[in-house]
């Protein structure tokens, strides 16, 4: 089912309800399925979705399916067919059997259709979209019966009939069930269950011209597919009224074990938006670079930014499953991964922002090679060569002339710092360029103090990283903070405002020489910088994404 092994999971009310049916032998097995849109990339809610439904499946030794709910050719394509079926998989899930997709169902939902017309459940209206808002009525008012409700079952199945053979243009008419007019339940008000829409669908072709609602097709595929459990988000509560309607007054489906579904609350995310639709605008506007850019809350943009399927499974686990609406912190999902790659993450050196050193007691022979620790908890994961010679660069941050108190732990004039995994150096002068600015630091070594502690006897406070100067790499560093300034832009009249000017800054500088042939996604922490991958977008480039800082210091 996974390729992730069985952990201890929470209870939750889901779990608590599988529990009884699986004790009281309504179902024998678990059966669930994740059913997305295919009209956009899937973004970390879903990621929250998929590990619940695959899950639950996986605990419980059921089966889940992948199927896409493709009723609006409009807004759908292969792109983001492809795009969800590489997410789900990269998050660790197997689905059961091929991928399905509601349209290979779509010859069995007009006979449903046709059922519940001959039932005198659902009938042909011809009232505009206007006309039809205003017969709904209001949540103080009751709706008004539509003057084609009582239309006889032979004349709507011919006018049905006529919809599928494109008898009639878009929005001149829609297949609507009969259910009730003043019902509380603004779902229940004779909702459309077909409309007349001329697209080319991506899996039939032209082959249909009518096609089947949401809520119509949703809970049938669910029941062809012997789904037990269709777990949504709680939007979707109310319809759960629809659901069991078209469910029950359908002879294939009306019995106890059919489909039931349970709602459990969406994940809002601070300072990213959920909405589809403005994720859409973001990338019509060109305001992110694509639907995987990197400050983006969809799977192929956290992906690209360096989180790992463990982090995004860890945060789904740490975030559990409830009904309660809330809004969760960004740390909690920077914590997951940082306790990912904390543990697992090899250790590499990496300059931002360069300042040239000089060691001017150093020979003028060939740059010397150290080993320093791959990981310096975990042996097992060896060791990497660095170099140290006359000439290096260390981040610019790093340096000031004087220091400025005595808890300052770089380096200053006269002042003794250790590189780290190498000796200590003393500054001794400076060199400035044309502008003013600091271009040089002149230092000497200490050739015997390779390796020792700084707590030797040698009083020197403070580790820095290095590079060394002739074997470093030039690398391209996207330093990628949160994408809004707010904590809950979806709240703002036009959340493109609130962007946050600083989501992107990029840096020049140098790498050790070990991460040449560094892999697209593979994470570093760069010593004191954060923890980085390799983009996967870069080709050759030396492109590395910071994936977070090694702290939160959002707001300090």
């Amino acid at each position: 089912m996974s390729k992730v092994d069985t952990v201890e999971r929470p209870v939750n009310f889901i779990r608590n309800i599988i529990d009884d049916d699986l004790a009281s032998h309504k179902h024998t097995q678990i059966q669930t399925r994740f059913p997305p849109e295919p009209n956009g990339y899937l973004h970390i809610g879903h990621a929250k979705s998929i590990c619940l439904n695959f899950g639950l499946a996986q605990d419980y030794n059921g089966l889940c399916n992948l199927r896409f709910d493709d009723t609006n050719p409009a807004k759908e394509d292969l792109e983001y067919v492809d795009s969800i079926k590489a997410d789900v998989a990269w998050l660790g899930f197997e689905w059961s059997g091929n991928p399905r997709y509601s349209s290979d169902y779509f010859e069995q939902f007009y006979r449903y259709a046709v059922e519940l017309i001959e039932k005198g459940l659902a009938y042909v209206c011809f009232l505009n979209a206007e006309e039809t808002r205003q017969y709904r009525g209001t949540l103080k008012e009751p709706g008004q019966n539509s003057p084609y409700r009582d239309t006889a079952v032979a004349e709507n199945l011919a006018l049905f009939a006529k919809m599928r053979a494109g008898g009639f243009k878009e929005g001149e008419c829609v297949l609507r069930a009969k259910i009730d007019m003043a019902s509380s339940f603004m779902c229940m008000r004779d909702p459309t269950l077909y409309r007349v829409r001329f697209e080319h669908h991506h899996q039939t072709g032209d082959a249909w011209c009518i096609y089947p609602m949401y809520d119509f097709a949703h809970c049938i595929s669910d029941a062809i597919e012997d789904i037990t459990h269709s777990l949504c988000t709680l939007e979707f509560q109310d319809n759960r009224r629809l659901y069991d309607w078209v469910l029950d007054n359908l002879n294939d489906f009306n019995k106890p074990d059919r489909p039931h579904q349970y709602e459990f609350s969406r994940l809002n995310l601070e300072y990213t938006v959920m909405s589809k639709r403005k994720l859409h605008q973001l990338v019509a506007d060109k305001l992110v670079s694509g639907w995987d850019d990197p400050r983006m809350p969809t799977i192929s943009g956290l992906r690209r930014r360096g989180y790992t399927p463990a982090s995004l499974r860890d945060f789904a686990e740490r975030i559990g499953i409830s009904k309660v609406d809330s809004v969760t912190e960004m740390n909690i999902l920077e914590a997951a991964i940082r306790d990912d790659l904390n543990v697992n993450a090899p250790r590499s050196m990496a300059v931002l922002n360069p300042l040239k050193v000089v060691i001017e007691n150093y020979p003028n022979s060939q740059p010397e090679s150290i080993q320093a620790p791959v990981h310096p908890q975990n042996e097992a994961m060896g060791k990497r060569e660095i170099f140290f010679g006359r000439e290096l660069y260390i981040d610019r941050a790093d340096f000031e002339m004087v220091a400025p108190d005595a808890k300052f732990q770089r380096l200053a004039l006269d002042k003794e710092i250790r590189l780290r995994n190498s000796y200590i150096i003393k500054a001794l002068r400076v060199e400035h360029d044309a502008q003013g600015q600091i271009s040089t630091v002149y230092c000497s070594y200490d050739h015997d103090t390779l390796g020792k502690n700084p707590a030797d006897g040698r009083k020197v406070k403070g580790v820095i990283h290095f590079v060394e100067a002739s074997h470093a790499l030039p690398a391209e560093f996207r330093l990628y903070d949160r994408l809004f300034s707010v904590a809950n832009p979806g709240k703002s009249d036009d959340f493109e405002s609130v962007m946050n000017p600083d989501s992107l800054v990029i840096q020049h500088g140098f790498i050790e020489p070990g991460l040449v042939n560094s892999l697209p996604e593979q994470a570093y922490q760069f010593e004191r910088e954060g923890y980085f991958c390799r983009d996967n977008q870069a080709g050759s480039a030396q492109i590395y994404n910071r994936t977070v800082a090694l702290r939160d210091t959002w707001g300090a």
